[in-house]
């Protein structure tokens, strides 16, 4: 796995994302990247561009496309002129249990923090959330923390397999410790 950045028009919306072919292909939210698109398109507005960093290589910026997009489920896949790529290995959400080892990779809070890691453990499965959009997704929950820019990011098992992709953060004067993730084999679904 690789975290990246998306920079948008007039605003800059900072995520993650996890490289799925060593071709370039990277999965991320669909949140981390929609402000950048014309509406109810995959064309980058002309005012917008969507830019990635990889980690390995920290002076360079890769200009991706959009290949496509789910709303409903939150995911895209982006595409960037690369080759060799380290694909991340998916791991398989459908065996997971409560109580398992969670570690979460991102970029909370940008550039400074790019690749921090949390861990924590699977907290439940199945959780149906609803988004402030009206979007029901169906979740693994987490307590690894999972902060803003670590959307699209990888949530990972004891075998550094991804199982799942950072999405949601629930937080509250009353609730600590929400975090939540798409189930990899639902994303694969989705990006394939």
């Amino acid at each position: 796995f690789r975290s990246f950045f998306f920079g948008s028009g007039e605003g800059v919306s900072e995520g993650s994302g996890i490289i799925i072919r060593e071709d370039g292909y990277i999965l991320t939210n669909n949140h981390v990247i929609s402000r950048a698109l014309n509406s109810n398109s995959n064309t980058i507005s002309s005012r917008a561009k969507i830019e990635i960093i990889l980690p390995s290589d920290m002076d360079k910026l890769y200009t991706a496309t959009v290949v496509g997009r789910d709303i409903d489920s939150d995911l895209a896949v982006l595409k960037i002129n690369a080759k060799g790529l380290p694909a991340a290995e998916l791991g398989n959400s459908d065996e997971l249990k409560v109580g398992e080892l969670a570690v979460a990779i991102g970029n909370p809070g940008g550039l400074n923090y790019m690749g921090s890691v949390t861990a924590g453990v699977i907290s439940g499965l199945n959780r149906t959330i609803t988004t402030e959009d009206g979007r029901t997704l169906t979740l693994i929950q987490t307590d690894a923390a999972i902060n803003p820019g670590n959307s699209g990011g990888a949530l990972c098992n004891s075998k550094g397999e991804v199982i799942g992709i950072n999405t949601i953060k629930i937080s509250s004067t009353d609730i600590e410790g929400l975090g939540f993730a798409i189930p990899s084999n639902n994303a694969v679904e989705v990006a394939e």
